[in-house]
């Protein structure tokens, strides 16, 4: 940490170099897949071996090309080999042991056909179920229950419509609370919560009056999710990129950006927004959020925090990466998250000043033309919270919290001690496992699963090419003797 003095806590990364020799294996693994993909597709074009892939009818060749051939050689030659290895159905809540259908398939997974066979107690280790709440039975399931009898399972219309609960306007205040900022606003979608209000005339029409428009400028993480990336595109205003969680890159745009103003007319920048996560989902790494936050106040811009994996999974209460630093929730100008992984439901929200959160009330897409949120689904969120809040008058919430971080730093320090290479940061629930070669992408999945054991493994174009990993997930469900077994 260059800024330890911004640090209430001990902050410890790890991401360790690909070794030569495994980065050197790799290309050659990836080399050898695609000369053997070029003999397949030659082979397949003189009707040598079956063409099973997408293509365009004969009397279709003078139209523009629906399928671009090379764009799919990838899927065609690589992923296909490997593609048992996702989209596994479940037939259970995914808590921390899930019942798989098994699947198997004739044609080396180009069709895949269920045996009728059940695979029971699957361990989990790829849900985001951080703190424990997706399970069919407790004070959650009930209270969904008791909701869905009452209200049903849709509300049919939009918020601004007839689909206004009082579920909903309970849900904004308890978030809001949760939080600690003046105001709150629920999503019926965690990717449409970001991907919808950063487009243009959308966000801070009053309080940044307007920001994402031409002529301003967003700063991103370069590891920051496709919703965010998604958002940033569609709001019109120009998008630099950062090296993740490197401060010194982050300042240098920060100066650059006000020292030379807006390409051409060199006029200065409107508004300057800088978009981070709090946990990055592929990398297992935390925020430096101290010293953004410093940064954001020495160059007066603002910023964005999306905190989808870090509510509920980080901070002493489950308040995620603000508390976990022990910050301001006032020194963030937009604090996003969403109720899919640590509460176990669905949807996101935004959270901040009350102007903010009435213009949104009004222009954001996703709220004006978006479905509003299930109302078991709104109950399933309102006790979860209040759980980890001890409003229901129990420890269980902040056990759970403390749960997971015993379990996320066990399971660490566990898989270090074995010698496997670790990203991320100690306190991170999201486990990445290094693999490197691609031959191993699909060994480690298979081998994981016959040993009962459900994990993600993930490649190019999801990572660098030479940074092929396994990742697990930690969550309070998990007991000793379950990830003592992974």
């Amino acid at each position: 940490v260059h800024n330890g003095g911004l640090y209430k806590r001990p902050f410890n990364e790890a991401f360790e170099e690909t070794p030569m020799l495994v980065a050197v294996l790799t290309y050659v693994g990836y080399g050898v897949l695609t000369l053997f993909g070029y003999l397949r597709d030659f082979m397949r074009q003189w009707k040598i071996e079956k063409c099973q892939n997408a293509t365009e009818r004969e009397e279709q060749k003078d139209f523009v090309p629906l399928y671009q051939d090379f764009e799919n050689f990838y899927n065609r030659n690589l992923y296909m080999r490997i593609r048992d290895s996702w989209n596994r159905p479940i037939c259970s809540v995914p808590g921390a042991k899930v019942d798989m259908m098994e699947r198997v398939s004739h044609d080396y997974n180009w069709t895949f056909m269920y045996t009728g066979r059940v695979i029971k107690d699957i361990i989990n280790m790829g849900s985001y179920n951080y703190l424990g709440f997706a399970q069919k039975a407790g004070t959650c399931q009930e209270a969904a229950a008791k909701v869905l009898s009452q209200y049903g399972a849709g509300v049919c219309s939009t918020r601004q419509e007839m689909g206004n609960l009082d579920k909903h306007e309970e849900l904004e205040k308890l978030v809001a609370r949760f939080l600690g900022v003046e105001s709150a606003m629920a999503y019926g979608m965690g990717f449409a919560t970001n991907s919808m209000n950063t487009v243009k005339h959308n966000l801070f029409n009053i309080f940044l009056f307007p920001l994402l428009i031409q002529g301003c400028l967003i700063l991103s993480d370069e590891l920051n999710h496709a919703s965010l990336v998604l958002g940033a595109r569609l709001s019109g205003a120009t998008i630099r990129i950062f090296k993740h969680n490197n401060m010194q890159s982050l300042e240098k745009l920060l100066k650059d950006a006000i020292v030379h103003g807006q390409p051409r007319t060199r006029r200065p920048w409107k508004k300057i927004l800088i978009l981070v996560e709090g946990i990055y989902s592929m990398e297992g790494s935390i925020v430096r959020l101290p010293e953004v936050i410093a940064l954001k106040k020495k160059y007066k811009s603002y910023l964005y925090l999306d905190e989808a994996h870090s509510i509920g999974a980080l901070g002493p209460s489950g308040r995620g990466v603000v508390e976990y630093f022990g910050l301001s929730p006032e020194d963030v100008d937009v604090m996003m998250g969403t109720f899919t992984k640590s509460f176990g439901a669905a949807g996101g929200y935004i959270g901040g000043k009350k102007e903010l959160i009435d213009y949104l009330r009004t222009y954001s897409h996703s709220a004006v033309y978006a479905t509003s949120l299930s109302p078991p689904v709104v109950e399933q969120i309102i006790t979860s919270m209040k759980c980890i809040m001890g409003e229901d008058g129990t420890t269980v919430g902040k056990a759970r919290v403390q749960q997971l971080a015993e379990n996320t730093r066990y399971f660490r320090r566990r898989l270090k001690e074995m010698g496997f290479i670790i990203y991320g940061n100690e306190d991170s629930p999201v486990v990445p496992l290094m693999l490197y070669m691609p031959a191993k992408i699909g060994a480690f999945g298979r081998e994981m699963l016959k040993r009962n054991i459900g994990v993600v493994v993930v490649g190019f174009p999801a990572t660098p090419i030479i940074e092929s990993r396994a990742r697990f997930c930690l969550s309070a469900a998990h007991t000793k003797e379950m990830l003592d077994t992974v």
